[in-house]
């Protein structure tokens, strides 16, 4: 069950920048705000993450800038529903219910974007997989369903430094965000989200252990995949 914040609906505006509770109050500012190419914060089921629209090639440079990350780092991306994922990347091969038993989840799955994906060529120039999120968050999962597209998400963080589960961990950059929404501390600690491979037929491979791998092997081998390179 994915949990929200329901609490005063007064943003408040700072030097640093504007601060907005994580409410659906403030969906639609947050999707506009994405329309125009801008950068948002938001609270995930794992960490904050910056957010933007995946489409907006502008957009995702302004991430990598804020953030002094590497263009050769991929983004992930967010979607606000299991089924929108076929969308994006390629799911066909993978066991029936596995989606939906994973998601929505502190998972991130890479999987290949296949000849159907509507993503930019722009993002993640030269991969030919996506990491893909569905968090069990209510907030972010509402803007990705009224924007009708995805969202480039990535953690709300200098490159290098510590993730944030609170916004005060990251408040020398707020200025950069059009929007900071607030949800509070974030329980997870600071492991961030399982990351799995689920690009080769039958295999999976886990690369972060992140906040939920014992729950996520038991869920993939529960589907019969195997460990990549595990001895049989």
């Amino acid at each position: 069950m994915a949990w929200s914040l329901e609490k005063c609906d007064a943003g408040v505006e700072t030097e640093l920048g504007v601060v907005r509770p994580a409410t659906g109050a403030h969906t639609e500012e947050a999707v506009e705000a994405l329309r125009a190419g801008k950068v948002i914060a938001v609270p995930t089921d794992t960490l904050y993450g910056f957010a933007c629209d995946a489409c907006s090639l502008e957009a995702v440079n302004r991430i990598y800038e804020i953030k002094g990350r590497k263009h050769t780092s991929p983004l992930a991306i967010c979607v606000g529903d299991v089924p929108d994922l076929k969308r994006f990347a390629a799911t066909e091969h993978l066991p029936h219910g596995l989606l939906e038993n994973l998601l929505p989840g502190p998972v991130t799955l890479v999987l290949n974007r296949g000849e159907s994906s509507i993503l930019e060529k722009s993002l993640n120039p030269g991969l030919d997989s996506i990491g893909v999120r569905v968090p069990d968050c209510n907030f972010i999962r509402d803007i990705a369903r009224r924007l009708g597209s995805a969202l480039a998400l990535t953690s709300a963080n200098l490159s290098g430094q510590p993730s944030s589960v609170s916004i005060k961990d990251f408040e020398n950059l707020w200025e950069h965000c059009a929007y900071v929404y607030n949800g509070g501390v974030l329980p997870s600690g600071r492991a961030g989200s399982t990351v799995v491979d689920l690009t080769r037929l039958g295999k999976y491979k886990i690369l972060r252990p992140g906040s939920a791998k014992e729950e996520t092997v038991a869920i993939l081998e529960m589907h019969s995949l195997e460990e990549e390179g595990a001895a049989t």
